[in-house]
């Protein structure tokens, strides 16, 4: 039996976003930049994806810039934003963001532009204060994810975008975890720019968007043709963005569902987990967190060792942390919320997603308490 839980990695395409997309890589093959019919006519479709992804996002059509995924949007909105006030050159971002965004935040520094990093609280979530004692007057743009990758406790954006307006500055937000598990609306929230990849809600590799609240400009990323408005050169990806556009659109049904099914699954795969493996620990257990999201230290046992061990038996995790052969790097992300190096390399995360299934939930749950007991056995680590 084959189960699939690193859906916060990648997700299948959807059999709905598949069928969408094959006319466009078979008999309507067109660059849909081309003069003659049989290109320009794609405009349409690629129009009508652009309207269901801002149907997703609470946006307008005409805010929505579609990209290759979700390090190109991120990379564009804090690269371009910094560079729109000379006055207003600073960058205050969050420590466990996404390394899309913190290798950006390294270049703006290296530019000679202040960058703040905020702390987070010890559940995971922004600490406030810390991120109200980066924002100055030189901040132009705050940075702050959605809801976070690795542990899916979900960041208090609105409090954010409020401190970083009060201030002057622009508000971003990488929401690339968190569409499609939660509902946002970048205008209740008051976002001024937004991050999504299609990969990461049953849509395609390779495409994502932007939204850029109307009224701002930034300067485009990539150079080339005229294509997005000039904001983004390069041939349309027509294909992917029609799958991003019918994953947007069941995204929205899904949505509308309040993704009861997956929430009621992670906590059937978290209790169980508790129960069955005394001493296991679920980070952020205490915060808001997405419905399909649980990172757990299994104290004492390796995570690179209990991923073999459950790949044999056919279940697909991931890690908290980064291990390679003699040497321990443990995950920023948990060490961050003051988890110390030991048990953060013993971080197991467990992602669902819509497909799974109650059946996959209790193999895990029989497959998964035997490898943690043996390994706990044989670890000089165990606590």
């Amino acid at each position: 039996m084959k189960v699939y839980l690193d859906n916060n990695a990648t997700t299948r395409i959807a059999p709905e976003v598949f069928d969408a997309m094959l006319p466009f890589l078979t008999e309507r093959f067109g660059n849909s930049s081309s003069f003659h019919s049989f290109g320009s006519d794609l405009m349409e479709d690629i129009e009508a994806a652009r309207e269901k992804v801002a149907a997703l996002l609470g946006a307008h059509a005409e805010e929505i810039v579609f990209t290759s995924g979700g390090t190109e949007s991120d990379n564009t909105a804090l690269l371009g934003a910094v560079t729109i006030n000379p006055l207003k050159p600073g960058l205050v971002t969050l420590k466990i963001e996404h390394p899309a965004v913190l290798e950006a935040a390294e270049c703006i520094k290296s530019k000679g532009h202040p960058v703040g990093i905020s702390e987070v609280n010890s559940d995971g979530t922004l600490n406030m204060s810390s991120l109200e004692s980066f924002i100055s007057e030189q901040t132009g743009l705050v940075s702050i994810m959605m809801a976070n990758n690795e542990t899916g406790v979900i960041m208090p954006v609105e409090e954010a975008a409020r401190k970083a307006h009060e201030a002057g500055a622009l508000f971003h937000t990488d929401a690339v975890q968190a569409v499609s598990k939660i509902p946002l609306d970048v205008r209740l929230m008051d976002i001024d720019m937004l991050s999504i990849s299609a990969h990461k809600f049953h849509g395609p590799k390779g495409v994502g968007a932007l939204f850029i609240r109307k009224g701002i400009e930034i300067p485009p990323f990539m150079l080339g043709g005229h294509q997005e408005k000039g904001m983004r050169a390069g041939t349309y990806n027509t294909a992917g963005i029609v799958g991003l556009g019918v994953a947007a659109e069941l995204a929205i049904k899904h949505l509308l569902e309040k993704n009861g099914g997956t929430g009621l699954l992670l906590e059937r795969l978290e209790s169980g987990i508790l129960e069955k493996c005394p001493g296991a620990v679920i980070a952020g257990a205490d915060a808001d967190r997405l419905p399909n999201t649980a990172t757990v230290l299994f104290r004492g046992v390796e995570s690179e060792a209990a991923m073999t061990l459950l790949d044999i038996e056919g279940i697909c995790v991931s890690s908290g942390s980064a291990c390679s052969t003699g040497e321990e790097s443990p995950s920023y992300v948990l060490t961050a919320m003051g988890i110390d190096t030991v048990d953060a390399n013993t971080a197991l995360r467990f992602s669902l997603s819509r497909y799974t299934t109650g059946r996959e939930i209790d193999y895990v749950l029989e497959v998964l308490p035997p490898i943690i007991e043996k390994l706990r056995d044989i670890s000089p680590y165990a606590k």
